[in-house]
Parts: C-alpha cells; sequence; structure tokens
C-alpha cells in the first residue's frame, strides 16, 4: 500500500470523457456568450460564423470586439468547467490547450484555410492563457483546502 494522495492512474475512458465535456462546455459556453454579445447587443443576426470564421475576430468594428469579448469571456468559464471537472491542477494546461486545439481543428474544417489573422492568433493564445492560469488557481485553491481532522476524542473505541 503506497502512502500518496491520488495516485496518478493512467484511465483513457475518464480522460477522454474528461476532454468531450469541457470542449462542449467550452461550445455551450462561448455560443451563449455569442448569442447574448453579438445577437442581443450588437443585434446581429445568430451565426456560428461568430465561433468559427477567422474573419469575424477583429479590433474594427463593434462586432468583431464584441466577439473578442465572447471568446475573453468564454475562457473565464471554460477556467471554471476545469476546475468542476478535471479538478487537477497538473492537468489545465493539457485540458486548456487540447480544447483549443480541438477548436483550431474544427475552423480549418469550417474555413479550410489556415488563420491568417494576427489577431485571431493574439485572441487564442490569450484564451489559453486565461483558461490555463486561471483553472489552474481555482483547483489549487481546492487542492490546499486544509483536510478536517476530528479532533474530539472518541469514547466508543
Amino acid at each position: 500500500m503506497s502512502g500518496s494522495f491520488r495516485i496518478s492512474v493512467w484511465d483513457p475512458p475518464l480522460i477522454i470523457s474528461q476532454i468531450i465535456a469541457v470542449q462542449c462546455f467550452m461550445y455551450v459556453s462561448l455560443g451563449l456568450w455569442t448569442v447574448f454579445f453579438v445577437h442581443m447587443i450588437a443585434g446581429q443576426p445568430l451565426s456560428v460564423d461568430y465561433i468559427f470564421r477567422y474573419q469575424e475576430v477583429n479590433v474594427k468594428d463593434i462586432t468583431g470586439r464584441l466577439v473578442i469579448t465572447s471568446f475573453l469571456m468564454n475562457s473565464l468559464m471554460c477556467a471554471a468547467a476545469l476546475w468542476c471537472l478535471v479538478q487537477r491542477t497538473k492537468l489545465c494546461l493539457d485540458f486548456s490547450v487540447t480544447a483549443h486545439l480541438l477548436h483550431f481543428t474544427a475552423s480549418l474544417f469550417y474555413n479550410s484555410s489556415f488563420p491568417s489573422s494576427a489577431a485571431w492568433w493574439i485572441l487564442q493564445l490569450s484564451c489559453v492563457t486565461i483558461t490555463c492560469v486561471l483553472g489552474e488557481f481555482l483547483c489549487l485553491r481546492s487542492e490546499l483546502k486544509a483536510i478536517p481532522l476530528g479532533l474530539t476524542s472518541r469514547v466508543d473505541l
């Protein structure tokens, strides 16, 4: 019997299910933020283009800035998802990069071209960084909580 806390066990079904859950949460949350910012505030029609098209991420017009805001707010929500679903500080970097790489792959298929926009690359790197750092912070706070020990004496020994 080992005396370590939370032994790392290779569990592919758990890892795959966590990746799927984080990815689904990411897109649902991003969709809701996009509806709120782009549709309700800017009055633009609903479209998946705001999530997957590289050209929608820009700072030239209000819609592009609201798309950027949606992605940044989504990073905060994804960090909370890492805290709830993954619950390990060591894995936050892996899951945040995996989620954004899958988004990059989906965007490649959607656009049929490689992104050439500097704004898109900066936004994605910022989102990965925010998700990872905030997720690690939240998970670390949970992992470092004191384990309650009963200090009362037991009589029924």
